[in-house]
């Protein structure tokens, strides 16, 4: 999940443990689950990875990806901001028997220089923070925490995604909520406004949160500035291009060796 201002001032709607615990359900619904053995392999092949390489998770949420990567061999650390779910993915590592270590802390202040083969960014985890150049911090620190020669993967909603798939919103059920989401597009389109409204006669709930939008070949050319020699663009976990019917965006970058 994103991190908050390292510069320690109010927190953030992203550090409350209660936000993510109230709407676990709407994000991380049964679909979301089913998906995660295939996203885990489509992760492995993209990115050649083999049995005991070492993988960051940043942003890893409750492990729905980092768990399944811990079972098909690698070695996971997986940081994130929200102890229940760091609490979770460890007790479902455990209960699959695999090694996965939390790590609770803020991806902006998180380095552990040149100790993965591999490190991802998914479900759109990424575009939170106040200022580009606190996003621009984390990258830089994926970058440094991998070693040279390794892979990065970040999945995300792009501008181009956004404008493709946009709804001004809509109401369904899920996770036993109704829900009711509202979106516009600001700042010239560099920004998507969300609005998520649940209820499910317990709990009823009204978020609403921005999230920067990158292109696509803005971020292989930020990422090429800080340290990545090679990307790749991706519709969809099978590979299939980025293009006017991607479903996401899917960016693979090497870091230099």
């Amino acid at each position: 999940m994103p991190s908050s201002d390292p510069a320690g001032s109010a927190p953030e709607w992203f550090e409350s443990d209660n936000f993510w615990l109230d709407y676990a359900p709407v994000l991380f619904d049964e679909n979301r689950w089913s998906e995660a053995v295939d996203v885990a392999e489509s992760v492995i092949r993209m990115a050649d990875l083999k049995p005991g390489n070492a993988v960051l998770d940043a942003g890893c949420g409750p492990g729905r990806i980092a768990v399944e990567l811990a079972a098909l061999g690698m070695k996971v650390t997986g940081v994130d901001m929200i102890t229940a779910y760091l609490e979770a993915a460890r007790e479902s590592a455990q209960a699959e028997g695999v090694f996965f270590e939390p790590v609770k802390a803020d991806l902006r202040r998180f380095r552990r220089p040149n100790a993965f083969e591999a490190a991802v960014s998914l479900y759109t985890s990424f575009g939170y923070c106040q200022t580009e150049e606190e996003d621009l911090l984390i990258l830089k620190n994926i970058a440094a925490s991998l070693k040279h020669g390794g892979r990065f993967i970040l999945e995300c909603v792009s501008r181009e995604t956004a404008l493709l798939h946009f709804t001004p919103g809509e109401t369904f059920e899920r996770g036993g909520f109704r829900v009711t989401t509202r979106f516009d597009l600001i700042n010239g389109n560099r920004g998507l406004l969300s609005r998520w409204d649940i209820d499910n006669g317990t709990v009823n709930r009204t978020h609403s949160f921005v999230q920067r939008l990158y292109a696509a070949e803005e971020l292989c050319t930020i990422l090429k500035s800080i340290g990545f020699s090679q990307t790749a663009l991706y519709g969809t976990w099978n590979g299939a291009p980025y293009d006017s019917n991607a479903d996401t965006m899917i960016l693979l970058a090497r870091k230099s060796v």
